[in-house]
């Protein structure tokens, strides 16, 4: 196939909703807050208690405060073991740990017994959503109790809460007040946190250390004068006491947390905004209207906060005294077109970036800017005059549009970047030079991100054939993938969330309604 640079869409409304459809509401903000204590974490719970969420040691080196290192590329982080939030760490390259299954797997278990549905409006339209959605990857985490828990929002508006060798429910659900997109973090340092938000108005901080999750911080999406809508899709990350969230009401969000436990050993938090800017431009409206909602996840690298617009604007915030209050943008690049994939970083700093065909499509300034510069690019942020290090054009093909709504892999050993596109085929690019090194056809729409574990990589297949699933690749020799197995998830609908791989199960949820974990 021709290479040559374009983008795809993650998050908006993805089937079957309008990209452009949100709901609206009138609620006034809120604020609610457990306590203020903001203590040096300790073990706040019995360890024999199911709910408990302290955890073990931290598998990085000494660092400074606020501060996400080189070395912590490709490498869990924090001292909870497990996959915390999506792509697994701040600078999103760590997908979980193996083994992954050789040979076609076996459904282990599915949840629950009748199919996960929720209704939500689209438009004047209420919509029937069904299992879960991009980006959609669950959290598995080792709790010190010895249960593997595996937490996911979905389309019923519920956070379930599942014991990872059974399926049977570990804690009540959560009531999301709307149906659930994106992926939820768990707090990485051991606090009983829980940090997400939905289609529902509000983004929430859920405390774990009770007999049921309950709500203790909200941020509406009506506490600033946004331009889009009042979802929240994107995945935040937690890095010591702060927390980067953007949302589609077009605002980016820092708030110190300041975590902490009480006399009891029940947990605290008083959150604080304590910088936040608009996600748009003059410019940039002129070209793209409203339509500048923040549906990645902030990727974070050293002192610097990264993350992208439906617009196409890739933005770069010094963090150096965020606590302050005290941003900067430092890095600022427009790349044409709507760009809800979430940035990777290598240990060099540099970032992928990959946008998908919207706006393009029918306006010729973002076509030409896309054309320009490509819709997948290695950018340099270090050289914000002259960031492009290579670009990819990633054609339409096969009826499909152009560019990916999944996030790439980063294979930083192989020196490759694994991209799948919304035309449907699989890349390996050569992260040095951008060349495509291997393709593959994996079937359109191809929106669940892929995952590499212990030399294996898992993508979702087929979302258009009626027989969706996975397909395993072994990367002994990574430049020429060798496929393993190809495997049909459920009644065969579209897989749209990343899976979560985790001591040789693979966890994912299915637009079918349903939530599987499948084992060799």
């Amino acid at each position: 196939m021709t290479m040559v640079a374009t983008a795809c869409v993650a998050g908006a409304d993805i089937v079957p909703a309008d990209p452009n459809g949100a709901t609206t509401t009138t609620v006034e903000p809120t604020t609610t807050v457990v306590g203020t204590d903001a203590t040096t974490p300790t073990v706040g719970t019995d360890s024999t208690d199911p709910t408990a969420t302290s955890t073990t040691t931290t598998t990085l080196p000494a660092r400074l405060p606020g501060v996400v290192p080189p070395e912590s590329v490709g490498e869990p982080w924090g001292e909870v073991v497990g996959l915390t939030m999506f792509r697994g760490n701040p600078t999103r390259t760590f997908f979980g740990s193996g083994p992954v299954p050789t040979q076609s797997p076996e459904t282990a278990w599915k949840f629950p017994d009748d199919a996960m549905c929720g209704q939500s409006p689209v438009g004047q339209e209420n919509k029937v959503w069904c299992g879960t959605g991009w980006t959609g990857q669950p959290v598995v985490w080792e709790r010190p109790d010895g249960i593997t828990e595996v937490i996911f929002g979905a389309y019923d508006k519920q956070i379930h809460f599942l014991n990872a060798d059974t399926g049977e429910r570990t804690r009540p659900d959560f009531d999301m007040g709307d149906i659930i997109k994106g992926s939820v973090t768990l707090d990485p340092d051991g606090y009983p946190l829980l940090y997400t938000g939905s289609r529902d108005p509000r983004f929430r901080i859920i405390a774990l250390d009770a007999e049921e999750p309950y709500e203790v911080w909200s941020l509406h999406a009506k506490s600033v004068d946004g331009i889009w809508n009042d979802d929240w899709d994107s995945n935040p990350v937690v890095v010591d006491d702060m927390m980067y969230q953007g949302g589609e009401n077009s605002w980016w969000f820092a708030v110190k947390l300041n975590r902490g436990y009480d006399a009891d050993g029940k947990v605290t938090v008083d959150p604080q905004v304590v910088y936040q800017i608009p996600a748009w431009t003059d410019e940039l409206t002129e070209i793209f209207g409203r339509q500048h909602s923040v549906e990645n996840s902030t990727a974070v690298f050293e002192q610097r906060a990264y993350f992208s617009t439906s617009a196409g604007r890739v933005v770069g915030i010094d963090l150096t005294d965020i606590e302050a209050g005290n941003g900067e943008i430092v890095f600022d690049f427009w790349n044409g077109d709507d760009t809800d994939s979430t940035i990777s970083i290598d240990a060099e700093g540099y970032l992928y970036v990959v946008s998908h065909a919207d706006t393009a499509k029918s306006n010729n300034t973002a076509a030409r800017r896309v054309r320009e510069v490509g819709d997948l690019a290695k950018l340099d942020p270090n050289n914000p005059d002259d960031p492009v290090v290579w670009s990819v054009y990633l054609s339409a093909a096969r009826g499909q549009d152009a560019g990916a709504w999944a996030t790439p892999a980063l294979y930083a050993e192989a020196g490759l970047l694994f991209v799948a596109t919304d035309a449907g085929d699989l890349l390996a690019i050569d992260t040095a030079t951008g060349e495509t090194v291997w393709e593959d056809f994996i079937g359109g729409n191809a929106w669940s991100s892929p995952v590499i574990a212990d030399g294996m990589l898992v993508v979702g297949v087929d979302c258009l054939t009626g027989s969706a699933g996975f397909r395993a690749y072994d990367l002994t020799n990574p430049r020429s993938p060798l496929r393993m197995w190809d495997k049909t998830v459920g009644s065969g609908q579209c897989i749209e969330a990343t899976p979560a791989v985790w001591n040789g199960r693979i966890y994912v949820g299915s637009r079918d309604g349903f939530f599987y974990a499948l084992s060799g």
